[in-house]
């Protein structure tokens, strides 16, 4: 399910100006296709304002996401990969957004499981962390799935 909704919502950059900005970018594809709004975005960094860094959920990982309270119009996932890391509050270095917008909580509870299976998994996020194209990615996800 996971390689099915990251398909060509997958960026690399070498780096963002700000950790706000970095949920920006990473949800962009998201916007761009219509799966949420601005609104969402905005929840996002808002969530993280309000309650601190809980979305970096491993080392360098972080998975934004928010209450769908409108904002997520279709389910979808998108992955920004930064060569080097931004600086989240509490000093939290990330180089890997995984966004999450779903439009219900069933389907939020899903992705995160789906997500889950990987982060566990030490061989498959070395690869994870080490690839640096969108097909290395896909064909990651689709291992585990």
């Amino acid at each position: 399910m996971l390689s099915k909704y990251l398909k060509n919502n997958i960026r690399f950059l070498d780096e963002v100006s700000s950790w706000e900005n970095s949920i920006k970018v990473a949800a962009d594809p998201l916007l761009t296709k219509g799966n949420i709004t601005t609104e969402y975005i905005q929840d996002m960094i808002d969530n993280v304002k309000m309650n601190g860094p809980y979305i970096v959920i491993v080392p360098g990982i972080a998975m934004p996401h928010a209450k769908n309270e409108g904002g997520v119009i279709e389910t979808g996932i998108s992955l920004l990969k930064l060569k080097r890391p931004v600086l989240f509050p509490e000093d939290k270095e990330v180089s890997l957004l995984i966004v999450l917008a779903a439009e219900d909580s069933v389907g939020h509870l899903d992705l995160i499981s789906d997500l889950s299976s990987i982060l566990i998994d030490e061989e498959v996020m070395s690869k994870f962390k080490s690839s640096d194209n969108e097909e290395e990615i896909i064909e990651l996800m689709e291992m585990v799935e």
